[in-house]
């Protein structure tokens, strides 16, 4: 059964499709393109964030606020269409890989610390 998650993944993938089929973009979305476009997308929401203290909601103000949704979505939108590109499900791969960052990071061990996995002592 598809979960509600998955099931909206799927739709943001067909919503992306549908976009690139309708301008002929297919050509131009290599993983490679892709993923560079993915990166600077994310450069482009930090950006948003460069020189606030902390970055919280208080800070960024409604225009910004505004802003970074719509860099937020950019991002989103890059990332699901490298996935589908890639012939990857995002929902198993967020699933598989939270089954690996328990491992690393066990809550009994790390709660409340930031270091990396190889910085504890096991």
């Amino acid at each position: 059964m598809t979960s509600g998650a998955d099931s909206d993944l799927a739709r943001l993938r067909d919503i992306v499709r549908s976009f690139v089929d309708e301008r002929d973009w297919d050509q131009f979305h290599t993983p490679k393109n892709l993923a560079s476009a993915l990166s600077v997308e994310a450069a482009e929401l930090l950006e948003h964030f460069q020189w606030l203290q902390h970055g919280r909601l208080d800070e960024l103000g409604e225009a910004r606020h505004q802003q970074v949704r719509h860099e937020m979505a950019d991002v989103l939108v890059y990332l699901v269409r490298l996935a589908d590109k890639l012939d990857v499900d995002l929902f198993a791969a967020v699933q598989d890989k939270m089954v690996l960052n328990r491992e690393k990071y066990p809550a009994e061990l790390v709660r409340g610390d930031a270091r990396k996995y190889y910085e504890y002592k096991k």
